[in-house]
């Protein structure tokens, strides 16, 4: 948002100093981001051309001789040469001598030589000044112009223009009275802002207005006939340039002042081109419009509009049509002042890639209240500056306006803010913003109505906030937090202490943590499982971001791929974040998920002397993901190992973790060929997801104090076995059959070997076992063992189908 100080100041009266203007605004919130002080013009002086010689080698340069006052090259006349046909004696016009920057052309002027002439600076035209876009002659002022005064004063250019940054809580400082009303309210000054005077009009507007959609919120109108559209004041065009709007005509450089002036977005139309009644509705698929910027777009059922009989005119709250606009040859005009649907507005401007100012607005909230006195100030500028006479309004569509009340106690400001903010102070500072202050049930609180022109304002919290900003953010002095009289519970919850420990387990393992977007390509989100319906953006911030993510791997293995894609394709990344199943709160579920490629294993990745790296397989996704289960508190002793996996796992080389038949704790392994080649990813890549919501919740233990320690005194007994299996029996099961003999006196079941081909014949693999038997009451028969081991053959046995190998 741009103005000028001398803008402000037709809202303001104050006697503050720029600087302490600006230093206020951004203690306010309303941080300034630059100020252009005009300097710049600081430079040029007013001169006059005491003779005009034809140049000695170009008939169409003259050789000038300029005085520029006694403080300028001692009073002597200066050596200019120029080009412009209005050069003469005796014009007085504008100097700009060596060493001055020239803003229309961005050039600092020097000494030159113009065919064998030298050359001591220039007379300025209105655009190398920045002052119009005529440029066929140097300026030409009046005789009784200042001689030796500085140009910036005499044309009132010297007037700084200050930017601020808006938040989008501040749509009443979306225009320069609001900004007032602010700065009046921290007490730099007090608001004098003219009062709108009401204009009744005479005569039937002759357009009826129908209103057919919700997402208009009122439409007045009113036609201004016999009106004379030339160039606007010259004190407009000025501010409209300052903040780097181009004048274009009258009548809508009217419209752009009030939409900075008052925050107040306006459009006209060229009534004469306007085919019958308007009509606001919803756009019809295949309509089109050439909108004021003289592009061509193509409007949807989304997309509300201002339509005549013969179709659109005008895209609501956004930018109006070309075909319908003013121009020289206005005469008669519609002026339109509406209010529209702030989401609406915003989902048209972003689907249709148009940003305007009235879009800016719109989308933000206007003050609804001023629908009508908006109306009334355009067209007093109107009827001032072109003339004319004006019609009755036509008010349609008005929703009602609801004033928000709260009760507000003055205490809240200590609570919330630790400043020490007396009530009689509090109340100044609301009123100054506008809120309607009364008593409320005690002397303590009082009932706060909330300004139209404020849609923030919701809370008590707002309310303090309101007051913490013009009392000053900085006045809030540093307090310790107080002591805790006892031992703290736990403050983490159960979820947040697995997802650190599960960051920490996998930046331990060598994995870096990525952040990646929620939103993914649709074609990603169905490889992964996603792509319905309900998990697609209505408004999606580009094309490529249109789905909620089902999954974590699609944006990591994205990442790895553009990482390699820069020449780092050793990446192991992860990422602990929620991922959506569906549009209701208990489909977004917590996973940390990673992705390794190439050969970025935990040994480390590259090449090295003792040889080639070997690359990433199912192996690391599965020990990555028993990391986090362990580091979460899963009971990875009990865990089970199903060789079943989501399809975008590669089948034999994937699976899942899971605790009981049911309940899935993780998934990983190498990923399907066919996925990466979706996702334009290529080379090894392995991955996993780990379930966070799917973890059990511990138990909770009867104390605190550590168990007794129990170990036995007895040596344990090792026994190997080795069985005889079909070649599709899994290991796993062998090692359960085995364990399952004698769980008090099993310790532990492993598998050293697995041998195939040879005597065994086709499909069949020996597997041998090493079972760790640990007495703990008494040392161990050989009849004991025996009985054990039978246990142990019988059972694997009977689970696998295989037999004990001679």
């Amino acid at each position: 948002m741009k103005f000028t100080l001398s803008w402000l100041k037709d809202h303001l009266q104050t006697n503050a100093t720029l600087a302490e203007i600006c230093d206020r605004l951004t203690a306010i919130g309303l941080e300034v981001e630059s100020v252009d002080d005009r300097a710049a013009f600081n430079a040029f002086r007013i001169a006059r051309v005491v003779s005009a010689e034809p140049h000695p080698d170009a008939d169409k340069l003259r050789v000038l001789m300029v005085e520029a006052g006694p403080d300028v090259n001692e009073g002597k006349p200066i050596q200019v040469v120029c080009g412009a046909p209005n050069a003469r004696k005796g014009l007085v016009g504008v100097l700009g001598r060596p060493g001055d920057y020239v803003p229309g052309l961005d050039t600092t002027l020097g000494v030159g030589k113009i065919r064998g002439v030298e050359s001591f600076g220039m007379m300025c035209s209105e655009r190398e000044l920045e002052l119009s876009e005529e440029h066929d002659g140097i300026i030409d002022l009046p005789a009784e112009a200042p001689v030796g005064a500085r140009f910036a004063d005499y044309a009132e250019l010297a007037d700084p223009v200050i930017e601020i940054n808006l938040t989008p809580n501040h749509p009443d400082a979306m225009g320069v009275a609001g900004i007032a009303r602010d700065l009046a309210a921290s007490g730099l000054g007090t608001v004098k802002t003219p009062p709108i005077e009401r204009i009744e009009g005479t005569g039937a507007c002759p357009v009826v207005v129908s209103v057919e959609t919700g997402t208009c919120h009122g439409f007045a109108l009113r036609k201004v006939s016999g009106v004379t559209n030339g160039a606007s004041p010259e004190w407009m065009q000025k501010r409209l340039k300052a903040i780097g709007l181009r004048p274009i005509n009258a009548l809508v450089d009217i419209t752009n002042y009030v939409t900075f002036d008052r925050a107040r977005p306006l459009h006209v139309f060229d009534a004469a081109k306007v085919h019958g009644n308007l009509t606001i509705r919803q756009a019809r698929a295949g309509e089109k419009l050439i909108a004021l910027d003289e592009r061509t777009y193509e409007l949807d059922e989304t997309v509300c509009v201002i339509a005549d009989e013969n179709g659109v005119e005008s895209i609501a709250g956004v930018m109006g049509g070309e075909a319908s606009g003013c121009d020289e040859t206005t005469t008669e005009v519609l002026i339109e002042s509406a209010l529209w649907d702030p989401l609406a507005t915003a989902r048209t401007g972003r689907s249709l890639g148009i940003v305007s100012d009235a879009r800016y607005r719109f989308e933000r909230g206007v003050d609804p209240a001023q629908m009508e006195p908006g109306l009334d100030l355009a067209t007093k500028l109107v009827l001032e500056i072109c003339g004319g006479e004006a019609s009755k309004r036509v008010i349609e569509g008005v929703v009602p306006i609801e004033m928000s009340i709260i009760d507000f106690p003055y205490t809240e400001v200590r609570r919330l803010t630790g400043l020490d903010v007396a009530p009689e102070r509090q109340r100044a500072i609301l009123e100054g913003l506008g809120f309607e202050v009364e008593a409320g049930k005690s002397d303590a609180d009082v009932r706060v109505t909330v300004p139209t022109w404020r849609p923030d304002i919701d809370g008590k919290a707002d309310l303090v906030e309101e007051v913490m900003r013009i009392v000053g953010v900085d006045e809030i002095m540093p307090e310790p937090l107080a002591a805790p009289g006892s031992v703290n519970t736990r403050i983490l919850t159960l979820a947040q202490i697995r997802e650190r420990a599960a960051r920490r387990a996998l930046a331990t393992r060598g994995m870096v943590e990525a952040v990646t977007y929620t939103f993914i390509p649709r074609e990603h989100a169905e490889a992964f499982g996603g792509g319905s319906n309900a998990l697609r953006l209505t408004n999606p911030i580009s094309s490529d971001m249109s789905d909620m993510r089902p999954s974590l791997l699609p944006g990591l293995i994205s990442s790895a791929a553009r990482n390699a894609a820069r020449g780092h394709g050793d990446a192991a990344i992860f990422e602990v974040a929620g991922v959506y199943q569906g549009d209701t709160p208990g489909d977004q579920k917590r996973v940390a998920g990673g992705v390794r490629r190439g050969t970025a294993r935990l040994e480390g990745p590259g090449r090295a002397w003792s040889g080639a790296a070997s690359a990433v397989s199912i192996y690391d996704a599965k020990a990555d993901a028993l990391s986090v289960l362990e580091a979460a508190g899963a009971p990875v002793e009990r865990l089970m190992i199903d060789r079943e996996a989501s399809a975008w796992y590669h089948p034999g080389r994937s699976g899942r973790l899971k605790l009981g038949p049911k309940v899935v704790l993780a998934e990983f392994g190498e990923f399907h060929p066919k996925v990466l080649k979706q996702l334009d990813a290529a080379g090894p890549h392995c991955g996993f997801e780990v379930f966070l919501d799917a973890l059990p919740e511990p138990k909770r233990k009867a104390t605190k104090t550590k168990p007794v320690l129990d170990i036995s005194t007895l040596q344990p007994v090792r026994r190997d076995f080795a069985f005889v299996v079909g070649s599709e029996v899994e290991a796993e099961a062998i090692i359960k059959a085995a364990a399952g003999a004698d769980k008090k006196l099993i310790n532990e079941v492993r598998v050293f070997d697995v041998f195939t081909g040879g005597a065994l014949g086709e499909g069949n693999k020996s597997v041998a076992i090493e079972v760790a038997l640990q007495p703990t009451e008494r040392t161990l028969t050989e009849e004991d063992l025996e009985t054990v081991s039978d246990k142990i053959v019988a059972n694997v046995e009977r689970a696998t189908g295989g037999s004990l190998r001679a």
